[in-house]
């Protein structure tokens, strides 16, 4: 099979910022989870059916052990890029404890540069197995971005990112921030030639979710 020179170029690319976080970070590397990415996936849904239904296991944990045992480590076996939504308290979510989640979290849960290096981090030195790119109900970033009015500070800084999920779903806010989850996801699939390493290796997998507030349900979109 012949590749495109563009194609050797990112996949010689992607090898050496892989082999050059391993390098750097040889000993978190150690601990990465043993986990496939469906299984890593599967265990955050379990985690949230069991927040869902209140029958939380985490808490049941030695919080003094689990310091302990990550005070010189790291095992983190899925990413979630969340929104900064304080109702929206990923490792409750999950029904995860320390050391379990690498969260990211910004308002929109959208996918900066900064973003992605620390995802990347994730999955090439913690070696997480499952990304989750995860909106929620009542999103006010995305509602802003919907109005689209004039705001003080930085905050209009947010609108371009979600902008193409407002212009493919329109003025209806819920399919806007499931479109943004979705695109999200999508531009970490694309933008990232570490990310896209793993995946092709079958090394991890990146989907988009809906929190529901109201019944405390994630729902995978794809």
């Amino acid at each position: 099979m012949a590749y495109s020179r563009r194609e050797l170029f990112r996949g010689t690319l992607a090898g050496a910022a892989t082999a050059a976080f391993a390098g750097v970070y040889e000993r978190p590397v150690s601990a990465q989870t043993s986990l496939t990415p469906e299984a890593a996936l599967q265990q955050l849904i379990d985690g949230n059916g069991r927040f869902a239904e209140g029958r939380m296991t985490s808490y049941n944990e030695d919080l003094n052990v689990l310091r302990a045992k990550t005070v010189e480590k790291q095992e983190p076996f899925a990413a979630v890029l969340s929104c900064a939504d304080s109702r929206v308290p990923v490792e409750l979510i999950f029904d995860q404890s320390i050391g379990r989640i690498f969260v990211t979290r910004v308002a929109g849960n959208i996918a900066t540069s900064a973003v992605i290096a620390s995802l990347e981090y994730g999955a090439a030195v913690l070696g997480t197995k499952a990304i989750m790119v995860l909106g929620h109900a009542d999103c006010g970033a995305v509602h802003a971005a919907i109005e689209g009015e004039e705001v003080p500070g930085q905050i209009s800084t947010l609108y371009p990112y979600i902008r193409p999920a407002v212009d493919q779903a329109g003025p209806d806010l819920t399919a806007a921030i499931k479109a943004n989850a979705k695109i999200q996801a999508a531009l970490l699939r694309q933008a990232s030639p570490v990310l896209a390493e793993q995946i092709k290796k079958n090394q991890l997998q990146i989907v988009a979710a809906y929190y529901d507030l109201a019944t405390g349900k994630v729902s995978i979109l794809g």
